[in-house]
């Protein structure tokens, strides 16, 4: 009697298994993979925060199917600040970036069309393809001194059913961020072949370098859908806030506006509360990317110190973004890896495969572990003294 596109496995994996039986036991953890901030021990402004959510105007109800101009405006303001010229007409708000892919599937994608997606990449991706309908094709991310799209790889998963190529700007969890010379060439493969690129910025603003990568937002030179929100930029992913940007050429992105609004109208999904309060929630963002950053950045000094201190793993390198990538030597699975740190060290990783890379000898953690225990949990795992 159910659908079969929710016929999904859902028995727990081993790990999972292991980790519930660890925590019941209630043995010792050093959590390895966290990736909720407000779990990280980053400090907020409390009273900014809740004085948002305490305007009187969210006891009137005026639905706007794009969201509420004063939330939009703040977004396009978040883009101003970046260099980047959005208009409002342009923005949709959503409840999150789950909601936006949904939005941009049913936009473009018939049931059965397909997508190509990253790999190595979040599993979520293929959760919400199904609800949807669609078929996800992978192309493959390249490592050699860094991650690069392998373009050729690309071009040959392309089939007369694909709608669009999904970018992670940067990658979750490799990292690394579309260069200029790869946009370009994204721009020309979905422009030519009436494809979409929809890129997830969703960690744009933590970039460990000095340059700012550019935002897929204002991109004029192919059809683009560019989605972002408040749960990793301003480390409010409690509120429910995000947003969904069509951009590039004309008359392809009023089509694509206009579809949009009547999928956004039959939901109204956004809540005025949140909505009245994104200005304020967006201010926030400067004092929580700041600690971040400075952590992200001294647990990777603190990693690389213990790297040096051993021969048999190394870590691959990362532009921006919350996790590193660790390479092990692959003398058994990731999963059975991972399990035995568990059990005989009481750390938690993710193992390569839970993001599909190619084959075993990969660990991921996260960068905003707090401090004391991303160093103590690194230790263990890599058997620094």
């Amino acid at each position: 009697m159910f659908a079969k596109r929710t016929n999904w496995n859902l028995a727990p994996n081993r790990l999972s298994e292991a980790l519930a039986a660890h925590r019941a036991a209630g043995k010792p953890l050093l959590d390895l993979t966290v990736s909720n901030p407000t779990e990280c021990e980053f400090e907020y402004d409390r009273s900014a925060i809740l004085k948002a959510l305490s305007n009187p105007a969210a006891l009137s109800y005026e639905p706007d199917p794009r969201g509420l101009e004063s939330a939009r405006r703040a977004v396009a303001g978040y883009y101003a600040d970046r260099g980047e010229d959005v208009s409002i007409e342009d923005i949709f708000l959503t409840t999150s970036t789950s909601e936006a892919y949904s939005c941009v599937f049913r936009t473009l994608c018939e049931p059965g069309d397909e997508l190509l997606i990253p790999s190595p990449s979040y599993p979520l991706f293929d959760f919400l393809a199904d609800i949807q309908d669609v078929s996800l094709v992978r192309y493959p991310l390249l490592y050699d001194h860094g991650w690069q799209i392998d373009f050729h790889a690309l071009e040959q998963a392309i089939t007369p059913r694909t709608r669009g190529v999904i970018v992670v700007h940067p990658n979750n969890p490799t990292g690394h961020f579309a260069k200029p010379v790869e946009i370009a060439k994204l721009n020309a493969i979905c422009s030519t072949r009436e494809m979409a690129i929809i890129a997830d910025e969703v960690f744009l603003d933590f970039a460990l370098e000095e340059s700012r990568p550019p935002s897929f937002a204002a991109n004029r030179n192919a059809p683009t859908f560019t989605l972002s929100g408040l749960s990793k930029i301003s480390g409010l992913p409690q509120m429910k806030a995000a947003w969904l940007i069509a951009g590039g050429p004309q008359p392809w992105k009023s089509e694509a506006l206009a579809r949009l609004e009547v999928i956004a109208d039959t939901y109204l999904s956004a809540n005025a509360p949140v909505q009245l309060a994104m200005p304020s929630f967006l201010e926030q963002r400067h004092g929580f990317q700041g600690q971040v950053i400075v952590r992200v950045r001294r647990n990777l000094a603190e990693l690389d110190r213990q790297l040096a201190a051993q021969k048999a793993s190394s870590r691959l390198k990362v532009e921006g973004g919350w996790c590193a990538v660790l390479r092990v030597p692959a003398t058994r699975s990731d999963e059975d890896l991972a399990i035995e740190l568990l059990a005989t060290k009481g750390v938690y990783t993710h193992p390569g495969h839970f993001y599909e890379f190619p084959s075993d000898g990969y660990l991921v953690v996260s960068l905003i572990t707090p401090e004391r225990r991303f160093a103590e949990g690194t230790r263990r795992l890599l058997g620094v003294p």
